[in-house]
This record gives structure tokens, sequence and C-alpha cells, in this order.
């Protein structure tokens, strides 16, 4: 499938002036390795609430995100600074092994307690391959097509995110929840199969050595690319609410598969990140964003007040909208605003505040559901206030810095 959608992108990129042929094996390779990646952990997604709730854990829905992006989060730093060190493919491969081990472990570890240590161990996946792989792409593509090639890319990273939870529901429902698992696991195996075959981008690249663990504050956070972050933060709030809330809301309203909400925003996003993208590198990335964090409020609000599954299918369609333009639009302003030597730990602070951002809107929307789903309305409520703020912020406060110098060539 994700081959099918950079070829698609490929052949519109034909009927276009030639440039820089971004659309060359390596781009086609990063992202089918991004497409099973994404496709093995949120498989899992739509089903966990309900297999914590068999395991007696019920009450702690808000962990089964919320633990995850705290070590995603904790990640961060170390992957930035592996990823501008030791090699890009690399730290891509090492956040691709974590989702094979967890895949293997879930059957295994049957209690509440292990259930929530894995997830807590599950985190650093995404708290290593994606930041690597954005420093990829920006490595392959030429800064004034950087908006153009993160859509594309984030296109198979979404399509991921959609016949993974579609794929999970059916698994479960068809043979068992360890098949599930198993599953997920040997889709992040085929995804470091792939990463095998591509080059390393990284020139001057150092051995891996333990001391590279050791952080100081500098390591930590670009302060260049606060701006991207604080907006990222805000903006991401919701997709933790998302993720903890849906599938009981979805329930609730008559929705039979619990992955179609996630089917439905991903595939109404994808096309819009191709286009989007490109919008971003002509129009500017401000632009973009902040009509994208007004259709994030929007969308938010039709989740709250929706009364039946085609409505809830609506405000679906509109959050993919959102979040189809948001995305490929941000991971490039980030990359703008910062060095080209600090590009993975401009990365990883990006990545640092979604996680937080997801990470904190799922605590928040575990304590206030409590299985309670009259609190489901108040809850998106709340988040579209929240993510206000980042529209509030870019519009009354953002200064533009000056630009930094890179070659386009």
């Amino acid at each position: 499938m994700a081959l099918i959608l950079l070829t698609f992108a490929a052949q519109f990129n034909f009927m276009l002036p030639q440039r820089h042929p971004i659309y060359n094996m390596q781009f086609a390779l990063l992202c089918l390795s991004s497409f099973l990646f994404s496709a093995s952990f949120n498989m899992l997604i739509p089903e966990l609430p309900a297999y914590l709730s068999s395991l007696g854990g019920a009450e702690f829905k808000g962990y089964i995100i919320g633990l995850f992006t705290i070590t995603a989060g904790i990640a961060r730093p170390f992957s930035g600074k592996l990823t501008d060190r030791v090699g890009r493919v690399p730290v891509m491969a090492v956040g691709s092994l974590v989702c094979v081990i967890c895949g293997l472990l879930y059957p295994l570890l049957t209690t509440v307690a292990g259930f929530l240590w894995l997830r807590l161990f599950h985190g650093f996946s995404t708290g290593f391959k994606p930041t690597a792989t954005a420093a990829y792409v920006a490595d392959i593509v030429p800064a004034n097509r950087w908006g153009e090639a993160m859509g594309i890319h984030g296109l198979c990273f979404s399509t991921g995110l959609a016949i993974g939870p579609a794929i999970g529901s059916e698994l479960y429902q068809r043979v068992s929840m360890n098949a599930l698992f198993y599953c997920s696991s040997l889709f992040a195996l085929l995804s470091i199969v792939i990463l095998m075959n591509m080059k390393e981008t990284l020139g001057e690249k150092q051995k891996f050595q333990f001391a590279m663990l050791k952080m100081s504050r500098k390591e930590i956070f670009e302060m260049r690319v606060l701006p991207g972050a604080i907006v990222c933060f805000l903006s991401y709030l919701s997709y933790g609410a998302i993720l903890t809330l849906i599938s009981d809301w979805g329930s609730h309203l008559g929705v039979a598969n619990k992955g179609l909400f996630y089917m439905v925003f991903t595939v109404s996003s994808l096309l819009i990140r191709f286009m989007s993208g490109k919008m971003s590198d002509r129009i500017g990335r401000v632009s973009i964003i902040k009509f994208s964090l007004f259709l994030l409020v929007v969308s938010m609000l039709l989740v709250a007040i929706a009364e039946s599954a085609l409505f809830l299918m609506f405000a679906s369609a509109v959050y993919g909208v959102a979040t189809g333009m948001l995305s490929p639009a941000l991971t490039a302003w980030i990359i703008d605003l910062s060095h080209p030597e600090h590009r993975g730990k401009a990365v990883a602070t990006m990545y640092i505040a979604l996680e937080a951002g997801i990470g904190l809107g799922a605590f928040v929307a575990g304590a206030l559901y409590i299985s309670d789903i009259n609190m489901i309305p108040f809850t998106f409520y709340l988040v579209a206030g929240l993510t206000l703020l980042a529209l509030l912020y870019l519009v009354l406060i953002y200064k533009p810095g000056p630009k930094i110098k890179i070659n386009e060539s």
C-alpha cells in the first residue's frame, strides 16, 4: 500500500517541472519501513483498553497511552544525540526492534503490572525511529521541498496508522489477542529488514559508546525550535484524548469496528498531506499551521457534540484533514528553524513536545473519564480550548526570527 501511494505521488510529480528527484529508491524504502512500523504499534491501540479491562485494570486505561509516551519522551534526547553521532539507520532499527520484542512479550506478561511495565518499555520504539526518520528525510531532500517530502512520508506513515487498527480489530475478532500481538511483532521485523537495505546518510559517523548516553542540559532541547515545540505540545493533546477515549465513545454511539474512526481520519489525511506539504513549501509553514489548528479545534468540538456513528465519522474526517495539514508543515518548520548539525536534536525536541502532549492528553482524559460516558464530551471541549491556545500563540505572540541559510540544491 505504501509503495502504491508513493508511485502515485511520483507519477503526479512527473507532471511538474523536474527538480531534485526526491522519489528515489531510498525514499521509497524509508516510506515502506515507516508504513510497517506505524501499522505495527497502532494495530494494538483499539483493542488494548478492553484487553486491560479483561486483566482487571479498567481504571488504568489512561495509562495505556500515557506510559507509552513517557518513555518515548525520555528517549527523544538520546535518540536525537545518537542520530547526529552514530547514524540515522541504526537509530531507526532500534525503534523497530523494540516493537518486535514487545509483540512477543505481551502474551507472556498477563498481569496488570506486567502489561503496564511493557507499555512503558514499548514507548522507546517511537522515541527512536521517528526522530531518525525525519533527519534522514531532511538529509536526502533539498530544503525547498521538505514540506512535500514530509507530506509524502507522512502519507505512508498514516496509511499504516489507518490499516493497522483495522487489521488489529479483525485479527482480535477472528483469531485471538495473541495473534494480534504476534502480527504486530512481524510487521516491525519486516520494517527492520527494509532498513538493512538503506544507505546511511550521516557523513561523519562515530562508533557507539555508552558515554554517549550521558546528557547535558544543552543536549536535551534545541532552543531554536521552541516555537514549534510549543505548538506541537498544545496541538497533540487532542491525539492523547482520541487514543484514550474514542473506542468507548464510538461504542457508545454504535460504531461496531473500533478501528473505524482511525481509518476514516487517516484516509482523509492521506492526499491532504501531500498537497499541504507542497503548499507549505510555497506559501509558508506558519500559514498552513494556523489553518490546520483552526480545523483541529473544530474537529474536537464535532467529536464532543456527536450523537451518532455517522456524525462521529464526519468529525473523524475533519480531524484527519486537520492533522494531515498540520504534521508535514510542523515537521518542516522545525527543520527550518534548526541548524543542520543539530537536526537530530531539533527533531527530538519536537517529538518530546509531541509525546508530552499525547501523554498529558491521555492522562487527563483517563482521569476525567473513569468509565463515565457523560464526561467524554466535556473532555473534548477542554481539549478544543487547549488547542485554541496554540492558534492564539501563533497569531498574537510568535514573532519570526532570522532564517537560517541552507543549501537548497
